[in-house]
């Protein structure tokens, strides 16, 4: 029998009435002849609400309690999708991550995945039941503890699963009909895109999409898993991601210039004032951050003053690590020896992705165009083979976002329809 890995997020899963659609839906497929495993976040804003709960007891949580904690989210989900699947008449069984055999490495918050051993859920379809499994958590074998794979995590989940069960497909059911040219609560005319190469759907995710997270897409990626992103809402068909180099002989798709604009509003910038320009600095300066687990994405150095022989580095990275990083930079500045430092968490970042920008000339152009004439200042830009990213003011990124939307002629006809949540 077929086997579909289905995954619903936290507005799919929001109250009671949600989940017993939910149900339904799992059901119909179930239904028609497939076996089913499911794979489901914590319940609407849980997550938020458990985190706010943990800093109203202290403000440095231990993250062993603190994975704990979070994990209780998905299992509370699981255990009310299994009753209601039961209730329709289907054998349903819930099982945690450890009892999935999710197994992880030993990073508490922000957990990778190591292996899976699926045990359990196999004996549990060959005896007919659907399986339900609670998103974003697993087990470190060496240290015997729950672990979380960090926002997003339920996405991995799922496409772990399909790649260990060797599913058909991993449907991934959100409160939009799919991958859009755009986030359309910022760009109201955002079209859907039917099918999306998984090198561009990587990048949007990087860019700061919600719609996917980016390691469920390299997992898919990696492990040769087609994923369909589509509503819970609606029995519309989504987005197919698709990798170009698996289609069957002589299907071949042609790429459209651009899949579309995303951004990020996450990240902050630290500029560090005053660095010695000289060989090696640079290096001290990304080692310290890396030892920290610091993320970096874009970086800029200013050219060498004459006089002073110095020059500032500026990089982009999470808000959520930007304390950590100027903890961890002031501690090596006299041994460095740069001026200052400079925190910058007003900033939002636009991207514009398309795997044919390879081959295509005048994107850039029209791009930097469509920025002057909407009045947007540029801080940094960095490209890669099929991708142009920009840092302006955190204000002005929605206008960007539409004015260049705009420009590429990726407007839709009719506004896109937002059902519920956040995208997540």
């Amino acid at each position: 029998m077929t086997l579909i890995v289905q995954k619903f997020g936290g507005s799919s899963v929001a109250d009671a009435e949600s989940i017993k659609r939910v149900a339904r839906r799992v059901v119909e497929t179930r239904r028609a002849g497939k076996d089913v495993v499911v794979a489901v976040s914590a319940m609407g804003d849980t997550t938020d609400e458990l985190l706010d709960l943990a800093g109203e007891v202290t403000p440095l949580p231990a993250p062993r309690e603190l994975d704990m904690l979070l994990s209780s989210g998905e299992r509370i989900s699981m255990a009310l999708l299994a009753m209601a699947i039961k209730s329709m008449g289907h054998e349903a069984r819930s099982f945690t991550g450890s009892q999935a055999g999710m197994i992880t490495d030993a990073t508490h918050g922000s957990a990778r995945i190591v292996d899976v051993t699926p045990v359990r859920l196999r004996e549990a379809l060959d005896e007919g039941a659907i399986v339900i499994v609670a998103g974003f958590q697993g087990f470190n074998r060496d240290t015997r503890d729950i672990t979380t794979l960090g926002r997003g995590g339920s996405d991995t989940t799922a496409v772990a699963l399909a790649a260990a069960l060797g599913a058909e497909q991993c449907e991934i059911y959100t409160d939009v009909d799919g991958v859009f040219t755009s986030d359309p609560r910022v760009v109201p005319k955002a079209r859907k895109l039917d099918r999306v190469t998984s090198e561009e759907m990587l990048e949007l995710a990087a860019s700061g999409a919600k719609v996917l997270h980016i390691r469920a897409v390299e997992y898919a990626r990696r492990h040769g898993v087609t994923l369909h992103v589509r509503s819970s809402f609606t029995d519309t068909e989504g987005t197919i991601v698709y990798d170009p180099s698996r289609l069957p002989e002589g299907e071949a798709v042609e790429d459209s210039v651009l899949a579309g604009v995303a951004i990020d509003l996450s990240q902050a910038k630290i500029t560090v004032v005053g660095v010695p320009d000289v060989p090696g600095v640079a290096a001290k300066i990304f080692k310290i951050l890396a030892k920290s687990n610091i993320n970096i994405d874009m970086i800029v150095q200013n050219v060498s003053a004459a006089a002073t022989g110095l020059t500032d580095i500026s990089f982009t990275l999470p808000k959520t690590d930007g304390e950590k990083a100027l903890a961890a930079l002031s501690g090596v500045q006299a041994d460095i020896g740069f001026d200052s430092l400079q925190y910058d968490d007003e900033i939002g970042k636009l991207s514009l992705v398309g795997a044919a920008m390879r081959s295509a000339s005048g994107v850039s152009a029209k791009l930097f165009e469509a920025l002057y004439e909407a009045g947007i200042n540029l801080e940094m830009i960095s490209t890669s083979e099929i991708r142009i990213s920009v840092v302006t003011r955190a204000e002005s990124v929605h206008r960007a976002a539409r004015a260049v939307h705009a420009a590429f002629e990726l407007d839709g006809e009719e506004d896109a329809v937002v059902y519920a949540g956040t995208g997540r």
